[in-house]
């Protein structure tokens, strides 16, 4: 059997164990190993070792528990809840403004946690009840935290971006300094599509009634205090790394212990948000330090059989298609893929594949990583099975039905696919930050 035949039977096997409801990471592991036992042998058995010791040598791996505790403090202390008091406050006047400052809440908890699935949570359970209480359109605020959670995945410290520098060998720092501008700007214009339809459709987005924003000064100040805390950890993290003054793990760590200790001092932490903060944090490293390991095996089987070449030569000399389109090729089966896997799992299904193949089109995978992270999350949201929407139901009320859901982001899709032509069409939009950053 031909080299390339057996990369198409690993792929089609890894793809029907997955379908069968198989764990990502004894799907994809369980097919690396045992091709590579097939291939060559007791010699093969050295292809997961090497991949094991290599995940235990990736000094970066230490961000993993480390931001993920970070967020899970913040989010089981109720010190995210504060930050949502502040923003409903501020914004109440503005029509929309509690949408509005949702999206801002959605930014800050990326920037807390680095999971979309937190976001997702938080949003739906504080941000949702209050929005419908005060008349907003139930679809318009049903597309609005899932547009805002998807930003957790983009908005450094992604866990996600941890997981693509693991596989595609990039440096975690950079992938982070490139999400920042474009999750912003996705933000934005989140915010300014919903700033707009509600100064065309007022009943969409009310204001706050006025004895609901006539409070006193003091409290005021309370507010914005309690709603900076977040802000503050935020930067004790950024700032340093940024500036060069802290390494990348270094950074985390200072990030972990702040935010442990804001809880203390708000006299939040207690044994019982302690011990859901570090349950939470080994179940999700471990899931994820799994998928890496296998991963790295299958990828490792994959490129001792010259599948990436082969597919590289197919591509581009035998059917001659020019490097942008069958990037936009590969943008368009996350957006399939994306209706029934989620992100981890489709980044370890074609990583082996795509990463070494955008290389060798000469695109820059840092870059390509920011496309990568934006794809997901808009195929995360696109019917009839997108990850996002049955998260959402799960966690909307009754009154929130699945074609609410459904009929809820159709406009925040095209916003996002607009962010990612924007991204595409002016690579500096990512690049510049990191370029800027480690230039100097």
């Amino acid at each position: 059997m031909s080299p390339d035949l057996i990369a198409m039977f690993m792929f089609s096997s890894m793809m029907l164990m997955l379908f069968t409801g198989q764990r990502v990471f004894g799907a994809i592991g369980a097919v690396g190993a045992l091709a590579a036992l097939a291939l060559w042998g007791v010699g093969g058995s050295d292809i997961p070792f090497t991949a094991a010791m290599k995940l235990m040598k990736w000094y970066p791996l230490l961000t993993l528990p480390l931001f993920i505790f970070m967020g899970y403090v913040l989010s089981e202390s109720k010190i995210a809840d504060d930050l949502y008091k502040m923003f409903h406050f501020w914004m109440g006047p503005v029509r929309g403004g509690l949408a509005i400052g949702t999206i801002g809440l959605m930014v800050l908890i990326s920037a807390m946690n680095g999971l979309s699935v937190a976001g997702m949570a938080i949003g739906a359970t504080i941000a949702l009840p209050e929005l419908l209480k005060r008349g907003y359109d139930k679809r318009m605020v049903t597309g609005v935290i899932q547009a805002g959670s998807s930003l957790g995945i983009l908005v450094p410290p992604s866990v996600v971006l941890v997981l693509y520098a693991m596989i595609a060998r990039q440096p975690v720092g950079q992938l982070w300094l490139a999400g920042i501008f474009p999750g912003l700007m996705m933000a934005a214009m989140f915010m300014l599509y919903i700033y707009i339809r509600c100064r065309i459709q007022p009943e969409l987005g009310p204001v706050l009634p006025e004895e609901e924003r006539n409070i006193s000064k003091a409290e005021k100040y309370k507010l914005l205090r309690a709603g900076l805390l977040p802000l503050f950890i935020f930067a004790s993290m950024m700032v340093p790394f940024v500036n060069g003054w802290t390494s990348l793990v270094e950074s985390s760590a200072v990030g972990a212990v702040v935010a442990f200790l804001a809880a203390v001092f708000k006299g939040r932490m207690n044994r019982k948000v302690f011990e859901a903060s570090v349950r939470q944090t080994l179940a999700i490293s471990c899931m994820f330090m799994w998928i890496i390991l296998a991963a790295l095996g299958f990828g490792a089987v994959f490129d001792g059989l010259g599948a990436v070449s082969a597919i590289d030569n197919l591509f581009t000399q035998q059917l001659g298609l020019d490097p942008w389109v069958i990037l936009i090729m590969m943008q368009l089966s996350f957006l399939v893929m994306g209706t029934f896997l989620d992100d981890t799992a489709m980044l370890v299904i074609v990583a082996p594949l795509y990463v070494p193949l955008v290389h060798a089109l000469g695109f820059d995978l840092i870059w390509y990583g920011v496309l990568y992270t934006i794809t997901t999350q808009i195929a995360y949201m696109t019917p009839p099975f997108g990850y996002n929407l049955f998260l959402m139901r799960a966690m909307a009320p009754p009154e929130i039905t699945i074609k609410d859901i459904y009929a809820s982001i159709g406009p925040f899709v095209a916003v996002m696919v607009f962010a990612l032509i924007l991204v595409m069409a002016f690579p500096q939009i990512a690049m510049w930050l990191p370029k800027y950053v480690y230039g100097n």
